[in-house]
């Protein structure tokens, strides 16, 4: 079985910087596709039964969300609101189509916001972190009021072996950590811990 994990993912980035998004996200994800299609094809018996091709998507594909709304679920409509998103989106419909098209045994999953150790630092909490440490200015995109639901790594990874092992295949799956904070709530939890831990003379919020 494989996991397709690879992909730009910065939202950021991909305002700045489209093209690089494409060729990962879309092209990757369809040159990955018709390899595993030709490998596939030439599988036979329970090996051939067995295996799986499953696809790490995210729930941005289905746009942002209001704090009255309702959390995504597998039936959401798909309406991207980055070149990211949209890149995304675009292989979620490749892999639907090569199941259908090639019969493909696939599967997706739809994850949440992930955070955890060593993750890039141009992600929001460890780059908040760093800032903060560093004494420079923490960004905070428009009012800090995009709401994201934050999801471990860890538990990640266990949602993605229960998805491989026991998922339907041409089914999607949303994975979430039911843990739905605003950028700016994140960046203030943050402050007020290293508060704690490494305090300094003007409070890091000031930042």
């Amino acid at each position: 079985s494989i996991i397709h994990l690879a992909a730009e993912s910065h939202v950021d980035r991909s305002i700045d910087d489209p093209s690089s998004f494409l060729k990962s996200n879309v092209i990757g994800t369809f040159n990955l596709l018709e390899a595993v299609r030709h490998h596939w094809e030439k599988m036979e018996g329970e090996r051939k039964n067995g295996f799986r091709f499953l696809h790490v998507s995210t729930d941005e594909v289905f746009g942002s969300l209001d704090p009255s709304d309702k959390k995504f679920t597998e039936e959401s409509i798909y309406d991207p609101r980055s070149p990211y998103s949209a890149t995304k989106a675009s292989s979620d419909h490749l892999v639907n189509a090569w199941h259908h098209s090639y019969e493909i045994p696939a599967i997706i999953t739809n994850c949440s916001n992930n955070y955890g150790p060593w993750q890039f630092p141009e992600k929001l909490i460890p780059l908040v972190i760093s800032k903060a440490i560093n004494q420079e200015c923490i960004p905070l995109y428009g009012d800090g009021e995009n709401i994201r639901d934050w999801l471990h790594v860890e538990d990640h990874i266990d949602a993605l072996l229960l998805a491989i092992q026991k998922g339907k295949i041409g089914e999607k799956y949303c994975i979430g950590g039911n843990s739905e904070k605003s950028n700016k709530d994140i960046v203030l939890s943050i402050c007020r811990i290293l508060n704690k831990r490494l305090p300094v003379k003007t409070k890091y919020e000031s930042l």
